[in-house]
């Protein structure tokens, strides 16, 4: 184990708002536009459209639906939590979430778990951030899971929408999250968001306050627009930063949405700082440090796990090694 001295993320910009801070609040790079027609590897171009009118993609299939059940059932292990018991769902957190419009919406602090890394370092699901970024040279974010359940008295929290960026600075990024089951029921909370927000943003602002709340719009008006996300086990969902987005309630009564969040974005390989604290966190098993991330107190990716095993391509996605193209 590294002291605490060294595991703090250096510039971390994530201090006091939403955002991953393991890699930058926005890219140097713009996302990819595609002016002299460069092919895709994964989406068609008809979700290439889409993608740029909607602000948001579902890759099919983006890891094998046995892989999913498998990170899914162990984080219902790393939770203490029966998935055939409904009464050992409801526990009180382990840590204070910061962030709190988060709090009660199930969020699983294990970050670098091996079942985690395998589902980063998958070729299809990198292959879709290529796509997106138009450049192969990328770093995965080092992020965490969902077990979102019913709610039920004494564990409610609101649906609300946000951005993780300021959508004021025109935020060049993407984020991600993975199915590991079945969120088909549109009862049973999940991804939504506002494509017609995303839209419409710069002409929308200009009816707002100034002195507005910058990462929760005010939805007066979009709440036919709101999109509930369906996601088949092992599909990825990718979505552009200045999308609002959010988790909605959990009104199924008995079904589970259990996610991972996955994202990438171009590789700062010039950033020694971040670069090594990266490989620190993997090595390690250390959680990102941020307004939206309590961790572990249990310390049990420390105690109870090793350091995953990576493929060449996810040395590269985590910056271990550099990229040669």
């Amino acid at each position: 184990m590294t002291d605490q001295n060294t595991r703090m993320i250096p510039n971390n910009a994530h201090k006091e708002i939403p955002g991953n801070p393991s890699t930058a609040t926005s890219s140097k790079k713009r996302l990819s536009d595609r002016e002299n027609g460069e092919p895709l590897r994964v989406l068609s171009e008809a979700d290439w459209a889409f993608w740029k009118h909607n602000g948001y993609i579902v890759i099919k299939n983006a890891v094998p639906r046995e892989q999913a059940q498998r990170t899914a059932d162990f984080l219902w292990e790393f939770e203490e939590k029966d998935p055939n018991d409904p009464a050992s769902w409801y526990t009180a957190p382990r840590a204070e979430m910061k962030m709190k419009e988060l709090t009660g919406t199930g969020m699983v602090e294990v970050y670098n778990h091996q079942h985690l890394w395998n589902n980063r370092q998958m070729q299809r699901v990198y292959d879709a951030f290529v796509d997106i970024w138009g450049t192969e040279k990328l770093w995965v974010t080092i992020d965490r899971a969902n077990l979102n359940f019913p709610m039920r008295p004494g564990h409610e929290y609101k649906g609300f929408i946000h951005w993780d960026y300021d959508p004021e600075t025109k935020p060049q990024n993407v984020q991600g999250v993975l199915a590991l089951a079945d969120q088909t029921d549109p009862n049973m909370g999940g991804f939504q968001c506002i494509p017609e927000l995303f839209r419409t943003y710069d002409t929308w602002k200009l009816s707002q306050p100034t002195d507005r709340n910058r990462f929760q719009p005010d939805t007066s008006g979009f709440e036919d627009d709101i999109v509930k996300v369906p996601l088949e086990a092992g599909d990825l969902l990718i979505f552009h930063s200045a999308q609002p987005h959010g988790i909605r309630p959990n009104r199924s009564g008995d079904k589970v949405r259990i996610a991972q969040y996955i994202s990438m974005m171009p590789a700062e390989e010039d950033n020694e700082a971040l670069r090594q604290w990266r490989v620190d966190s993997w090595k390690n098993r250390i959680a990102p440090e941020g307004y939206a991330f309590p961790g572990d107190p249990r310390n049990w990716e420390q105690t109870k796990y090793d350091t995953a095993e990576l493929s060449q391509l996810g040395k590269r996605l985590l910056g271990l090694e550099r990229w040669m193209i």
